[in-house]
């Protein structure tokens, strides 16, 4: 069996990660890094294809192994396995002081995907030294947008699941996490990713002056109180049992100190596992902003953004990459335990066509500073894992294991 682990080791994927974090780019904007990973996978002798929702990227590689294991597409009879790698950074400026700092300003690398690139790249170098070895074909799909920007659905919209091969049997995806510790591989099985809807609400009362508040209808008074009924939501409305959350991260309202406003906004966010949930979720959520406002005097318009769905794991697919991650690490750092309340559209592409999408710990200590943060940073001893893990699960499906 090959020692994917060993050969990732030798790779350049820390050089390759830190260009990426050296120059981060948002959103559609992945022209750099686009430009980059197609060349790379050019050269590797693939077929690639350019400009899938906007600025993604595919490459098609096909096994030349004669082994046949039951699937539907690729060179040996074996499945087409897709293989999705984020491209985005973050709006946050960089506040570390290492040699490889963003050089952009106000763009960072703050949530891993810059080491995500640079895993596919490796894993695309590894598997195409190992052809012989597999039946079917790996679809390389390297996406734009995947930090709330809809990234996944505008590459399905733009047809990437049948670009350069038929139809993937299965997908699998990765994300590095600072949660966990450096090199523990969680794979679970059903909903291991939250569903998310951003909600922004404008309240309107009655402003005046602050020394005649009788007069008035305060739109700060108004907005407390919702916050306050909000959090009855969560406690009062949902079976203990499941893990929901309703947060209110944002308020502005007013712009003096002696002047009753009369306007507030809220804004914030709303994470579910379970669909009949989210819709009661999303229903007391509506009936406790508008009837608050109303009974005091006031208005109230919601708007309500969904920007994922939740991300289920199918159960086969778990098992056989802590399978994989098992031979890599050793069965003692591989659990299926862990779920996340943040979200990921990956999960577009896990309920189109099923597959896994596994977290690697990449902290280096308990002190290590979360994603999202001007300082984030992550233990890049793990980026061979990721490489070897990855290729050893597409390997097993060629070896019927």
């Amino acid at each position: 069996m090959t020692d994917y682990l060993a050969e990732a080791k030798e790779l350049d994927l820390v050089t390759w990660r830190r260009d990426f974090h050296r120059h981060p780019e948002l959103g559609f904007q992945q022209v750099r890094t686009a430009g980059i990973v197609a060349q790379r996978l050019g050269e590797l002798g693939m077929e690639v294809q350019t400009g899938v929702g906007r600025t993604g990227v595919v490459g098609l590689l096909e096994g030349t192994s004669p082994l046949s294991p039951k699937g539907t597409g690729g060179t040996g009879g074996g499945p087409v396995i897709l293989l999705r790698f984020d491209m985005d950074a973050l709006p946050i400026t960089e506040e570390n002081t290492t040699d490889y700092v963003s050089q952009t300003p106000g763009v960072m690398h703050a949530c891993g995907h810059d080491g995500h690139v640079a895993i596919g790249l490796g894993v695309a170098t590894l598997l195409t030294r190992h052809l012989n070895e597999l039946s079917g074909s790996v679809k390389f799909v390297f996406q734009p947008a995947e930090e709330g920007d809809g990234g996944a659905m505008e590459m399905i919209k733009d047809g990437v699941l049948h670009a350069l091969a038929p139809r993937p049997d299965v997908a699998l995806g990765l994300h590095i996490v600072n949660q966990l510790p450096s090199g523990l591989v969680t794979a679970g099985e059903g909903p291991v990713m939250a569903a998310a809807e951003f909600f922004r609400c404008t309240i309107t009362g009655r402003g005046g002056h602050g020394a005649t508040p009788h007069q008035t209808v305060d739109a700060i008074v108004v907005a407390s109180h919702i916050v306050t009924a909000l959090q009855t939501v969560v406690s009062r409305n949902v079976d203990p049992a499941e893990p929901v959350i309703v947060s209110v991260c944002s308020l502005h309202a007013g712009t003096a100190s002696n002047v009753i406003a009369e306007q507030a906004e809220l804004r914030g966010t709303i994470r579910t596992f379970d669909e009949a949930t989210r819709q009661t979720v999303l229903r007391r959520v509506r009936e406790i902003i508008e009837g608050t406002a109303r009974v005091m005097g006031a208005s109230a318009q919601l708007e309500i953004e969904p920007v994922t769905i939740a991300l289920v794991n199918d159960a086969a697919t778990a098992a056989r990459v802590r399978g994989a991650a098992a031979r890599v690490v050793g069965a003692e750092h591989v659990s299926a335990q862990q779920r996340w309340m943040a979200s990921e559209d990956m999960s577009y592409f896990l309920r189109e066509i099923g597959g896994c999408f596994f977290f690697i710990g990449a902290a280096r200590n308990t002190s290590e500073l979360p994603h999202h943060n001007p300082r984030f940073d992550f233990d890049e001893a793990v980026l061979p894992q990721g490489v070897a893990i990855l290729c050893e699960t597409v390997a097993s499906y060629s070896r019927g294991a």
